[in-house]
């Protein structure tokens, strides 16, 4: 023990001076220790103690065999059974005496028999014409164990049941007192590095939030004038057009604090649950303003309420709470409510008049030049080669909202690593693109020749239709390399502008190329096939929207024949296309789109024809190499294609 005062202490971790004398403590010791108590512990213990009274109840050195009444009888008769032991519910018969049995060894084992108590009169008689002992014992009373199994012990079964569903329900500690608190996620101020500079792409919604982060650094230049900032702001868009980086970078940009949750957060199975954390969110954010209080996918609460009386409905608890809560509460306090959601078309009017969500903001896709901002961003920390051209990748991802160009960068990053490439190249963004759009390329997908030729005459008849189609998006790719579920080839139009209109000619133009490809298989092969399912599809609704939305049919001029209504009051129902016009219109809707696509598939084909050695020989060549690029299609192109 002299080792512990000489040199430091290896198991003391206490101990301040470890140079000096310090007295030693044991290895193990209980005073650090803290002990918490659990039902677990209990129930452990109750079973251990039902196990040991089981056990005791018997004795040690004899082994029971259960056997029939008639046969205990006939053992009895032939002097096996010397000493029985009468209780209410069996018989015991012992081979021994209790003189014997004094007498033997506690190691030694008999075996005793046991049968089924039966009510026989001449049983006594039969054991006294034996000499036979015979005893009764009394039936053994246990109250402590008998309240045990009656009263406590369902108690606790319910009581770990409890606690066990309000765990999985996510509340904290699984007590019953937290239902009413918030799950909010709670962001210090400062914690938040996301600033304006981080979101690209949205300009106009940044603009529109300015304000909110001017008023929560300078309050005082607004209350001044008398001016009062929007309690609320409604974030509106598409999926991962930004909304909630927008929410981060106005936390991060003022400097407050931030309350994240979802709205599914305050849905319960017990009503009002989402009132009272509701109620309890905004008494943390009054205590913390300035803030800025983030409630994401507002229509799970948000939802237009039914005209039912005596319902009694959790969600619209909720919502009757945040209403009140929303209205309530002044805005000079300096508590900011953003809320985002991409169905604001649900919402209940309420939620959205002046005074609760004050201004609504849509947070859109981006543009071309908004596209390539978002990749700038996320090629910060990626290293990229120098030949890369951001803004040919963005002109190659019309429609693409920020989530989606962020997946395009990991997506070239992690190709370029598979090709052992220290930088990502332009074939990297390119295939990453294909990948997004058409899904995963199958290599091990066999296609018989036969269905090889038909799906490069169909994507060529795509391709060569487009090329001479006026005002169609020039080919950037064309391949018969099988991607996703069930695509065999696909042909890559990029658009060389963004366009937010466009002209019946224009339109046509388009079902004439969705419609080239089944055109291109009928000339070369006599016969069309079921490649062309997913165009039909395209064609027919493009033609739709054309006759019921652009009032583009001959017949019903400048007449918008569907419209978007809400729901009627007291209906769950959700806003959607209701149609308002007869029979007898939609007879003529339905005869048009198949006049106007047949007269498509008529060019489509009379262009082909024209066209037929051309089809041929860049079919030949695809069927070679598989993939044709932009560059390689226009120079099959260059020997001329007749109108």
């Amino acid at each position: 023990m002299e080792s512990y005062a000489k040199g430091p202490d290896p198991w003391k971790k206490d101990c301040k001076d470890q140079g000096g004398p310090c007295k030693p403590e044991p290895f193990f010791s209980f005073r650090n220790k803290q002990f918490r108590f659990s039902f677990w512990y209990l129930i452990i213990g109750l079973l251990i103690f039902l196990l040991f009274s089981n056990l005791l109840s018997r004795s040690l050195f004899q082994q029971e065999q259960l056997i029939e009444f008639s046969e205990f009888k006939a053992r009895i008769e032939n002097g096996e059974i010397k000493r029985v032991q009468i209780s209410d519910e069996s018989y015991l018969g012992l081979p021994l005496t209790e003189q014997e049995m004094e007498q033997l060894e506690s190691q030694e084992r008999v075996t005793v028999y046991k049968t089924i108590r039966v009510d026989d009169p001449g049983f006594v008689a039969l054991m006294d014409a034996n000499n036979v002992e015979y005893y009764a014992v009394e039936k053994r009373n246990t109250p402590i164990l008998d309240l045990l199994l009656r009263m406590a012990l369902p108690i606790l079964i319910l009581l770990v049941v409890w606690r066990f569903m309000f765990k999985r329900m996510g509340n904290l500690g699984g007590n019953v007192l937290s239902l009413g608190q918030n799950k909010s996620k709670i962001v210090a101020e400062g914690d938040i590095d996301v600033r304006f500079g981080d979101v690209a792409g949205v300009d106009e919604a940044k603009e529109e939030l300015v304000e909110v982060v001017d008023f929560l650094q300078t309050p005082q230049k607004y209350t001044a004038i008398g001016g009062k900032i929007p309690k609320g702001v409604l974030l509106v868009g598409s999926p991962g057009t930004g909304k909630t980086l927008l929410a981060k970078a106005v936390a991060g940009e003022a400097g407050v604090p931030f309350f994240r949750m979802s709205g599914s957060d305050f849905v319960e199975m017990f009503v009002g649950v989402g009132a009272a954390r509701v109620r309890d969110l905004f008494k943390q954010a009054r205590e913390k303003a300035p803030c800025i209080v983030f409630v994401d996918e507002l229509d799970a609460i948000g939802r237009a309420r039914m005209n039912v009386m005596a319902t009694n409905d959790e969600r619209e608890q909720t919502l009757n709470q945040l209403l009140v809560e929303m209205d309530g509460f002044d805005s000079t306090t300096g508590v900011i409510i953003l809320a985002a959601t991409n169905r604001p078309e649900i919402l209940d009017p309420a939620l959205l008049r002046p005074g609760r969500f004050d201004r609504t903001i849509l947070v859109d896709r981006p543009d071309l030049e908004g596209r390539e901002q978002i990749l700038k961003i996320h090629t910060r920390n990626v290293k990229v080669d120098p030949s890369v051209d951001l803004k040919v990748v963005a002109r190659m991802t019309p429609g693409f909202v920020g989530a989606d160009l962020a997946n395009v960068v990991n997506e070239a990053a992690l190709l370029a690593v598979r090709g052992k490439r220290k930088r990502i190249i332009q074939a990297d963004f390119e295939e990453a693109i294909e990948k997004n759009i058409a899904g995963l390329r199958k290599k091990n997908r066999l296609i018989n020749s036969k269905e090889r030729e038909i799906v490069a005459h169909h994507e060529v008849g795509h391709a060569l239709v487009a090329a001479c189609t006026p005002g169609a998006d020039p080919v950037q790719k064309v391949t018969i390399v099988p991607r996703g579920l069930g695509a065999l080839g696909y042909t890559m139009q990029t658009p060389t502008e963004e366009r937010f209109l466009l002209t019946l000619e224009e339109l046509t133009g388009k079902v004439d190329v969705l419609l080239g490809g089944r055109a291109a298989e009928q000339i070369v092969f006599g016969q069309v096939s079921t490649g062309a399912a997913n165009d039909l599809t395209k064609a027919t609704d493009i033609v739709k929207r054309m006759i019921t939305e652009y009032g583009m049919s001959e017949k019903f001029k400048n007449v918008v024949l569907t419209q978007q209504r809400a729901p009627l009051l007291g209906t769950r129902a959700e806003p959607g296309m209701i149609r308002e016009y007869a029979e007898s219109t939609q007879s003529y809707v339905d005869e048009e789109i198949a006049r106007i696509i047949n007269d498509s598939y008529e060019r489509a084909l009379s262009l082909l024809k024209a066209n037929k050695q051309i089809l041929e020989r860049i079919a030949k060549r695809l069927l070679e190499v598989e993939t044709l690029d932009e560059k390689m299609f226009r120079e099959l192109l260059k020997s001329g294609v007749g109108a």
